[in-house]
């Protein structure tokens, strides 16, 4: 059995670390190389960095921040946040990220997700995906979450797995820093439709939280912000409790 993942999220807005509600009511969470830095030394399995108006103002991630945090850690780092392009990819690779996250540009233009598979291997590539339930069906969004699309999330993300994504990074909008728990319903059904990792994110607020959805929701890593960030749920302490509910887990 594959062990499962712990993974903070940095959502960097003009070079801070942010979190909010529902992907709105943004606070400061720090400095992200600090942060990460922490992390690492903490034990988490993974970090995601996504400039999270990168999309919206058009405008390539900060290359800059990418390889302060890249220097500050000794584990894996996914960029996310206006890459629309094999050459993005290829900048904030040689900039120290070891894999991208697409989200919008994906929707935009799939094939995108092909000609990045075949260029980088799909182990390099993730599809970011913000959905949202709207009258009991489950819809992607982009931009931030601020655009609707007609696009179902379960059908998207079985697409962008042919087409050569490595990981899913699946986000619900409806419990994004409510705290109240992940959306296992989905994630448990894309989780098993596909062949490969699913990230769950948005809700996380307990410690059961993550056994919940490693169990119940069948995600293959979690990821959170604000609990991590403002020292809530510490990782060595996440990682133990999991340890003794005997989920499989790296020490």
């Amino acid at each position: 059995m594959l062990t499962k993942r712990i993974i903070p999220c940095l959502d960097i807005k003009d070079g801070r670390t942010v979190k909010g509600v529902n992907f709105v009511q943004l606070r400061d969470a720090g400095d992200p190389v600090e942060l990460a830095k922490i992390y690492s030394d903490e034990g988490a399995d993974e970090l995601v960095f996504l400039d999270i108006t990168a999309t919206v103002d058009k405008r390539k991630t900060l290359a800059e921040l990418v390889t302060k945090v890249a220097k500050a850690i000794n584990i894996p780092f996914t960029v996310g946040g206006g890459i629309s392009t094999v050459e993005d990819v290829k900048f904030l690779l040689n900039a120290g990220a070891d894999k991208i996250s697409i989200n919008s540009a994906a929707v935009h233009n799939p094939k995108i997700v092909d000609e990045m598979a075949a260029e980088f291997g799909s182990q390099c590539i993730v599809v970011a995906i913000d959905t949202r339930n709207v009258d009991g069906l489950d819809f992607v969004h982009t931009h931030g979450g601020r655009k609707a699309t007609l696009l179902r999330t379960q059908a998207w993300a079985k697409e962008v797995a042919n087409r050569g994504a490595g990981e899913i990074l699946l986000t619900s909008m409806d419990h994004d820093g409510t705290k109240a728990g992940f959306a296992n319903e989905i994630l448990a059904e894309i989780s098993s439709a596909l062949s490969i990792p699913v990230i769950a994110s948005g809700g996380a607020g307990t410690m059961a939280h993550f056994k919940d959805v490693f169990t119940f929701g069948k995600a293959d890593a979690a990821l959170a912000a604000s609990i991590f960030h403002f020292k809530e749920i510490p990782i060595p302490e996440l990682k133990e409790y999991l340890i003794r509910e005997d989920i499989s887990i790296r020490k």
